[in-house]
């Protein structure tokens, strides 16, 4: 759910999770082909967010879309990574250093990191799914010695299409910590692996009896890379996933993303896996 502030005498009608509040682009920085990464002013009643929970930007005259946060929550900036890919992303993506957007949230379900203390930790992305979890590994990277492993395990389509590179290059720094790339498809100069994410699982990875994973990305990926992590061992109940299905009001009002009884943009988009895992993959739902 949003966070709470301290409305003070400021008047109710900004309160209103409808109603968005104007903020301006600080920085535009272009990430991989077609996706940008906009940094915004935070209002001076910002109380924060929480790993998981997205936004929803709107671009005047166009519409509105949710985003994930995708920065640091001790950040001074509200950070959102931007594939364009339709009309009112295109418009996101086309916002310059002083433009003015509006913002609505922070909305939804966080990443439960109460649930990952003492535990070892998997992170596993798919292509844009690793903007959702920066939040996540921000924070984990910042009290590692309150978790056990933690490990990330990306799969992108290309080596251009790798998301954060030098954020990469920092992480694997950690002592504590384990960076795991693939690629569907190799480009001259990468040396890295290649093959889908789920390969990139190994039994030495992570203690199946103590540990955690947080998972985000596409359907299919998230679904084959469930099973390959309880054929190791590790529970439902300690699998965690990021849905992001049809989100329109992010109130649960409008019905648009109605995920059995559930709705996407209220109860998640952060899910317990056991908890959806009869209905999880089906497309009508």
């Amino acid at each position: 759910m949003a966070r709470s502030i301290d409305r003070g005498a400021v008047p109710a009608a900004m309160f209103d999770p409808m109603v968005p509040r104007v903020a301006r682009v600080e920085s535009r920085r272009g990430e991989i082909p077609n996706t940008w990464t906009l940094e915004l002013e935070r209002d001076a009643s910002d109380s924060g967010f929480a790993p998981g929970q997205f936004n929803m930007l709107y671009v005047m005259g166009v519409g509105e879309v949710p985003i994930s946060m995708s920065g640091d929550p001790a950040g001074k900036r509200l950070v959102h990574t931007v594939r364009a890919a339709g009309a009112v992303s295109e418009a996101l993506a086309g916002l310059k250093r002083g433009d003015s957007l509006g913002v609505r949230g922070p909305f939804g379900s966080d990443w439960p990191l109460g649930a990952a203390a003492g535990k070892d930790v998997v992170v596993m992305a798919g292509g844009l799914g690793l903007a959702p979890l920066r939040p996540l590994l921000y924070r984990l990277f910042a009290e590692p010695r309150r978790y056990g492993r933690i490990s990330l395990v990306y799969g992108s389509r290309s080596p251009a299409d790798i998301l954060y590179h030098r954020q990469l290059d920092r992480w694997r720094e950690q002592r504590r910590a384990a960076i795991e790339i693939t690629v569907d498809h190799a480009a001259s100069g990468w040396n890295g692996h290649v093959g889908v994410v789920t390969s990139l699982l190994s039994p030495g990875l992570f203690d199946a009896g103590n540990s955690v994973a947080f998972l985000c990305g596409p359907e299919v990926m998230m679904r084959f890379s469930v099973g390959s992590l309880m054929d190791l061992g590790m529970s439902a109940q300690n699998i965690y996933v990021s849905m992001e299905r049809n989100m329109k009001c992010a109130i649960g009002h409008c019905g648009h993303c109605q995920f059995g009884p559930a709705f996407v943009c209220r109860d998640g988009p952060v899910f317990r896996y056991d908890r959806v895992q009869n209905i999880f993959g089906i497309r009508e739902l």
